[in-house]
């Protein structure tokens, strides 16, 4: 039972932590607060739960729980009677499960995450680790920086959030457009991390991306039509789309190109493509909406060898106006060599090991590998798979690498 207990606290805290910390920062306004009961009350579940049993809600038991807790301090501090009774009051009338209370709570505490008065990575950083319960590891390896240094930048944005007296609301109209960039990135984020989690034993994290698509369909229901928006929900349902055939039935990865496209989720490439046709028809193309054209593309390929590549390459030189980053770049060498021809992707790549942010990542050198290996030179590409496997920090990224070395160095035949 114990075990069972443990696991069912961890898995709560992973699934609903977003939600709860949510519902805890509209009741007591401070974001410190509402972590530190929440901690609370899971201490108290790992203690209460293998005796008495697991509740029928946990979400709730560990919601109400909290509460309790953030009241007690309130008295503890200082605070008066009537203080604590004002904040007692804004409470239901009983302890039951509030999913149902304010359904855009996550969205609300997204917004102020994204605040312009918090620095831009100080922004991301908090949102990842308060909604959607990434650790401060995942998110510094995220990041590039150290991790003590990342738990201050947290901290430091936590500080500032209670020092400010940022309200707990969606903002005003003429200050949402201007936060909206920041929004869309944070979700993506989100997403990226679930869809492909940066390390760990596992590509895919389901919750993370289900709970970036919860916020893009919220957020979009929030700025209905808004071109971007739309766009980046489109775009991620076309990529979550992909999700039963990422893995081989041996939890081995498989690339676009490997992967049987009959496994593909069809009413998720239906509603992305319906989304991406109704963002695009505004005729406002950005970022979101070019990526999410770059995945309609592969999507509408029945086979991997009907890709469009020429067209997919023309859609990266025009996101590259937008987003001139790396990765980007990166992406756009190898759409021009699958649409060009290997010669071609390989001198860009030799240019792009001059990119500090390139030069030790794995996706360079996967990318160099695979095009020598299509160009035939083996010993070329057994020397760039092997420096990507090696500098691969996800267990299912770095064992795919590992195969494709594996299978350089069988003997023609």
């Amino acid at each position: 039972m114990a075990g069972d207990a443990i696991a069912a606290v961890e898995y709560v805290f992973r699934q609903e932590k977003g939600r709860v910390l949510a519902g805890l920062m509209r009741r007591f306004g401070d974001l410190g607060l509402a972590e530190d009961v929440l901690q609370e009350a899971c201490r108290k579940a790992l203690e209460l739960w293998p005796q008495a049993g697991i509740p029928d809600n946990p979400a709730a038991w560990l919601s109400a729980v909290a509460r309790h807790a953030a009241l007690d301090h309130v008295r503890r501090a200082g605070k008066s009677v009537g203080d604590a009774d004002a904040v007692l009051s804004c409470l239901p009338a009983t302890m039951v499960d509030e999913t149902h209370a304010i359904e855009d709570d996550r969205l609300r505490l997204l917004f102020i995450c994204c605040h312009p008065a918090l620095a831009p990575e100080a922004q991301v950083a908090l949102a990842l680790r308060t909604l959607c319960g990434l650790s401060t590891a995942q998110i510094a390896r995220a990041f590039g920086v150290a991790e003590a240094s990342q738990s201050q930048r947290v901290l430091r944005a936590k500080r500032k959030i209670a020092e400010a007296r940022i309200p707990f609301e969606l903002p005003a109209e003429q200050e949402l457009q201007p936060r909206l960039a920041q929004v869309l990135h944070v979700i993506y984020l989100v997403f990226s991390e679930g869809y492909c989690a940066g390390g760990g034993d596992s590509l895919l994290r389901a919750d993370l991306c289900a709970e970036a698509l919860r916020l893009g369909r919220l957020l979009d229901s929030l700025q209905a039509g808004q071109p971007e928006v739309r766009g980046l929900l489109a775009l991620m349902l076309l990529q979550a789309s992909r999700g039963p055939a990422r893995l081989s039935p041996e939890g081995q990865l498989l690339t676009l190109e490997e992967q049987d496209r009959r496994l593909w989720d069809g009413e998720l490439v239906a509603e992305g493509l319906a989304l991406l046709e109704q963002a695009m028809a505004v005729r406002t193309p950005g970022p979101y909406q070019l990526q999410a054209a770059i995945a309609a593309l592969h999507a509408r390929a029945a086979i991997a060898s009907q890709t469009d590549w020429r067209q997919i390459s023309a859609l990266y030189g025009a996101l590259l106006r937008h987003k001139p980053e790396p990765l980007i770049l990166l992406n756009a060498v190898i759409a021009c060599a699958m649409a060009h021809g290997a010669a071609h992707g390989l001198a860009w790549l030799a240019r792009l090991e001059a990119v500090p942010s390139l030069a030790n990542s794995h996706y360079l050198h996967a990318a160099r590998a695979d095009l020598l290996r299509r160009q035939g030179d083996r010993p070329g590409a057994l020397a760039a798979y092997a420096q990507a496997a090696m500098l691969a920090e996800n267990a299912v990224e770095r064992q795919y690498l590992l195969r494709r070395h594996g299978e350089m160095r069988l003997p023609l035949v």
